[in-house]
């Protein structure tokens, strides 16, 4: 079977949480850090989550820079994921009011002008991810019976 980039399988593995990843030919470990009973064999489903913003927000920026001309050494992205509660949400699908929150923090290295820099910060939020995420989402579920 041809290997598909965009299809992921997750499998149970040992541990409380362990789980192994397939994407493509990769094959990795995902995990609860102990604190949460896991066994801290692999990154958590919210760092993969994470993960993917970053990623997918410095290859756009270092995409559009290459593209433009822009002198974008390197770019270096710290998130960090929480739960805010906010007063009279009218967005919110929960009954607590909480909403999920996730913390950006972009070094631009590179000898960049304020326009430029301003502009790549524009690009950021035009990421694929990004724009996913803040998109209503309807996930699919079919349970499959071998």
């Amino acid at each position: 079977m041809a290997s598909n980039p965009s299809l992921v399988s997750v499998e149970t593995a040992g541990g409380k949480f362990q789980q192994t990843v397939r994407v493509g030919s990769h094959v990795f470990s995902a995990d609860e850090p102990e604190s949460f009973g896991g066994s801290d064999s692999g990154p958590s489903p919210y760092d993969l989550l994470l993960a993917a913003l970053g990623t997918c927000t410095s290859m756009t920026m270092k995409m559009y820079a290459d593209r433009k001309g822009i002198p974008l050494e390197s770019v270096y992205i710290v998130l960090e994921h929480s739960r805010e509660h906010v007063e009279d949400c009218k967005s919110c699908n929960n009954e607590d009011n909480r909403i999920d929150v996730i913390d950006r923090s972009i070094t631009l290295e590179g000898n960049l002008t304020e326009e430029q820099r301003h502009k790549l910060l524009e690009i950021a939020a035009k990421c694929p991810v990004h724009r996913t995420l803040e998109n209503r989402i309807d996930i699919h579920t079919l349970e499959v019976r071998g």
